[in-house]
C-alpha cells in the first residue's frame, strides 16, 4: 500500500537528463517545478522539452498540446523555491558527489517532512547521499535512461536506510511515469545496469588490447552475431568516453574489481571522447549528431560472441547469487537499458553455461580476470546448463515439446507456439502439448508462477488450425479434433491463473479463439484478428462463437464470423476484443508490465474472482450473485486476505503468499 501520492515533482538539473525527466512528468499529469544555476541554462531546457514535445505531438504520440504539457514547468534558479512544495525530487546533476551532495544537504533542509529525495545517478552510492540528509529513510536512487523520454526502464536503488515505503512509493511513481521499474536491493557500486555494462567493455578492451580482435571486429560481432542494436565501442562513444571513464572510476574506488581499459585513458587524455567530439573509437561526420557506424559484418567472423558477454554473464549471477538483482531483472536491464534483442541471461542459456564458464576461465588464466561465479559453477554441476538441457537461468519445461515451449520466470509462465514456419498453426501435437502445460501450470505453487502468458515465435501469434490436420478427416474424426480444441480452450479458461495473450502478426481462426479463451489480450498494433472460417465452407470449432458473443454482442459477431471479415489490432480494441494496442517494440515490455501487476495482488482472490467473472459472463443474476456471496465468504479464511487488511491498516505493501 503506497501511503504518500505525488502530485508535484522538483527536478535539480535543466541538462540532458534533467531537462528530458521534467518532460516525462509533465507529459503524465505531474506539475514540475525544474531548477537550475541560471536562466539561461533553463531558458535552453525549456526550448528543448518544447520541440520534443511538437515532435511527439507531429507523431501522434501526444495526447495534449505541447503548450498544455509546457503549463506543467515552472523554472526557478532558487533550489529551495523548487522543493518547497515538492513531494518528490529527483537530482539529475553531473556526476559529483560533492556537487550532488551539497544539492541533497540543501533540498532535505527546505523540502516537506514528508518529501522523497532520489538521485539520477548511475554510480555514486545512495547511501552516501543519504548521509548528508536529515532524512535517509527517504532517499533513493531513481535511474533513468538516456533519452528518459523514449527509454522505458528505471533502476530504482535502495540505499542502506531507505524505507520500504520510499521503495514502494517510487516504483509506482515509475509506473505513472510509464516506466518500468527494476529495484536494485542492494546498494553496489553501478548498480545492475553499469556493473553489466563495464564488464561487456572488460571483454571488449581485453580482446583488442592482447590482440585478439580488431575493434571492426568486437562491434561487428556485437551487431551481427548477437544482434545488438550497437557494438560495444560504438556505444562507449555514443555515451560518452569522459562519462564512461568516470563511473568506471567511481565504481574501482569503491570496490569494484576491473582490468582496466587503456584504450579508454588514451582517448580520454587525446580529448576524443566520442560522438559529442567528433570522434573517439570511431569518426563522426558532425559532432553530437549521431550517425550510424559502418562496420563489416565479415570482420567479426573470428569472434566468439560468448568471449564477449562472459564477464557480464558472470556479473549477472553475482548480483543474483547476492540478491541484489533477480533473472529477470538482469534480462529487464539489458533489454530495455541497452536495447538487447533478448536479455543476458537468455543469450547464456542460448549459448550454455558450460561455454560460458569455458571463456571465463581462458579469460582468466590470459587476463587475470575474475574468477567463475560460484553460482553458475552450480548450475553446471545440477546439469543445469541451458536451452538444451531444458533448464538454466531459466526453466524450459524440460526436454520434450516440440510445438510448444514453456518458459518460467518467476511469477510469470511463458508459453510460445512454436511453429514459426507455420505461422504457429495449430496441429494435434500442438493441441496435447498446450493441454499438457496448462495442467503443469495450473500445478505450479503461486510463489513459482502467478500469472501465464502466451504468445507466437516468428511473425504471427497463430493463423488457424493447421488445415492438413483435416484433409483426410471423416466427419466423426473432425468432431473429435473439434472436441479436443474445445477441451484445449476451456481448460485455459478455466486455468487458475490469470492468462494473457500477447497478439502479434496474424490471430485468425482457432488462433483468435485460443486468444479469446484467454482472460486479457495485449496486441501488436500489426496484429490482424478474424475467424475467416466461413470463407473455407466451416465455421469456428474451439468455442470462439460463444466467447466472441460475450465479448462483442450478437449482432456483431455474427457481423464478423458471417463475412469472415479480418480486423485491425485498432479496430478490435474498438470493439472489445483486444484490451489494449502498443507498437510493436514495446508489445513484451507491456505485457511484462501487466502480468508483473497482477502478480502483486492475492493470487486466490484472482482465481475466485476469475471464475466469478466467468460465471458472470453467462450465468444467471442470480447464479452470479450466489457465487459472488460464496467467494466474499472463503476469502476471509485466506490468510492473504488477513495480510491485505493488515497492511491497509499498517500503511505498508502487503506481501501475499497465495495461501
Amino acid at each position: 500500500m503506497v501511503n504518500l501520492q505525488v502530485k508535484e515533482i522538483a527536478v535539480i538539473g535543466g541538462g540532458t537528463m534533467g531537462h528530458g525527466i521534467a518532460e516525462v512528468a509533465a507529459i503524465n499529469g505531474f506539475k514540475v517545478h525544474l531548477n537550475d544555476l541560471t536562466l539561461d541554462i533553463l531558458q535552453r531546457a525549456l526550448n528543448n522539452i518544447r520541440w520534443s514535445l511538437s515532435n511527439l505531438h507531429g507523431k501522434g504520440q501526444l495526447r495534449e498540446s505541447p503548450d498544455e504539457v509546457m503549463s506543467r514547468i515552472s523554472v526557478t534558479t532558487s533550489l529551495e523555491d523548487a522543493v518547497r512544495n515538492a513531494d518528490f525530487i529527483i537530482e539529475a546533476v553531473f556526476e559529483d558527489f560533492n556537487v550532488k551532495s551539497s544539492i541533497f544537504k540543501r533540498a532535505s533542509e527546505h523540502a516537506p517532512p514528508h518529501s522523497i529525495l532520489a538521485s539520477n545517478t548511475s554510480s555514486i552510492p545512495i547511501s552516501e547521499l543519504a548521509s548528508v540528509t536529515n532524512r535517509p529513510d527517504k532517499v533513493i536512487g531513481m535511474h533513468f535512461f538516456n533519452p528518459p523520454v523514449l527509454m522505458k526502464l528505471i533502476e530504482v536503488v535502495r540505499g542502506d536506510k531507505t524505507s520500504d515505503e520510499t521503495v514502494n512509493v517510487t516504483v509506482e511513481l515509475g509506473r505513472r511515469l510509464g516506466k518500468e521499474p527494476v529495484v536494485v536491493n542492494k546498494d553496489v557500486p553501478g548498480f545492475i545496469s553499469n556493473r553489466l555494462f563495464m564488464r561487456l567493455i572488460e571483454s571488449a578492451c581485453l580482446m583488442v588490447m592482447g590482440n585478439e580482435a580488431s575493434i571492426d571486429a568486437v562491434d561487428s560481432a556485437a551487431r551481427f552475431k548477437l544482434g545488438l542494436p550497437m557494438g560495444i565501442f560504438e556505444l562507449v562513444d555514443f555515451v560518452g568516453i569522459d562519462v564512461v571513464n568516470l563511473i568506471l572510476k567511481a565504481m574501482v574506488n569503491r570496490g569494484f574489481k576491473f582490468s582496466g581499459c587503456g584504450l579508454i585513458d588514451d582517448k580520454v587524455k587525446a580529448l576524443k571522447l566520442g560522438l559529442k567530439t567528433g570522434e573517439g573509437f570511431y569518426k563522426y561526420p558532425e559532432a553530437g549528431k549521431y550517425s550510424r557506424v559502418k562496420v563489416p559484418k565479415e570482420a567479426g567472423e573470428g569472434v566468439n560472441p560468448v568471449r564477449l558477454i562472459a564477464l557480464a554473464v558472470n556479473e549477472a549471477a553475482w548480483l543474483i547469487r547476492n540478491k541484489v538483482a533477480s533473472v529477470v531483472d538482469v534480462d529487464t536491464v539489458t533489454k530495455l537499458g541497452f536495447g538487447f534483442p533478448k536479455g543476458l541471461l537468455e543469450y547464456a542459456d542460448s549459448y550454455g553455461i558450460g561455454s560460458v564458464i569455458v571463456e571465463l576461465i581462458k579469460l582468466r588464466d590470459r587476463y587475470g580476470t575474475v574468477e567463475p561465479d560460484p553460482l553458475i559453477m552450480q548450475m553446471v554441476s545440477e546439469g543445469r546448463v541451458g536451452v538444451k538441457a531444458g533448464s538454466g537461468f531459466y526453466d524450459y519445461g524440460g526436454e520434450g515439446y516440440e510445438t510448444v515451449k514453456l518458459t518460467i520466470e518467476p511469477p510469470i509462465a511463458w508459453i510460445t507456439l512454436n511453429r514459426p514456419e507455420k505461422l504457429n498453426a495449430i496441429n494435434s501435437k500442438m493441441i496435447n502439448e498446450l493441454i499438457t502445460v496448462i495442467n503443469k501450470l495450473g500445478a505450479e505453487p503461486f510463489d513459482r508462477v502467478r500469472v501465464v502468458v502466451i504468445k507466437g515465435a516468428g511473425k504471427a501469434f497463430s493463423a488457424g488450425a493447421d488445415l492438413t490436420m483435416f484433409s483426410n478427416e471423416e466427419p466423426t474424426e473432425a468432431y473429435l479434433t473439434s472436441r479436443m480444441l474445445q477441451e484445449l480452450t476451456n481448460r485455459l479458461e478455466r486455468l487458475n491463473k490469470p492468462v494473457i495473450a500477447m497478439i502479434h502478426g496474424y490471430a485468425l481462426g482457432g488462433g483468435l479463439e485460443l486468444a479469446l479463451a484467454c482472460d486479457m489480450r495485449i496486441a501488436s498494433e500489426d496484429a490482424i484478428l478474424g475467424l475467416p472460417e466461413v470463407t473455407l465452407g466451416l465455421i469456428p470449432g474451439s468455442g470462439g462463437v460463444k466467447r466472441l458473443v460475450r465479448l462483442i454482442g450478437l449482432g456483431k459477431a455474427k457481423e464478423l464470423i458471417l463475412t469472415g471479415a479480418k480486423l485491425t489490432a485498432k479496430e478490435a480494441e474498438e470493439l472489445g476484443i483486444v484490451n489494449r494496442v502498443v507498437p510493436i517494440n514495446e508489445l513484451e515490455n507491456e505485457t511484462r508490465t501487466i502480468a508483473l501487476k497482477l502478480a502483486e495482488e492475492p493470487p486466490i482472490t484472482l482465481m475466485i474472482a476469475k471464475g466469478i467473472l466467468n460465471i458472470a459472463s453467462e450465468g444467471s443474476l442470480e447464479d452470479t450473485l450466489t457465487a459472488e456471496s460464496m467467494g466474499f465468504s472463503l476469502l476471509f479464511s485466506t490468510k492473504d486476505s488477513r495480510e491485505g487488511i493488515n497492511a491497509f491498516l499498517e500503511k505498508r505493501q502487503p506481501k501475499y503468499q497465495g495461501k
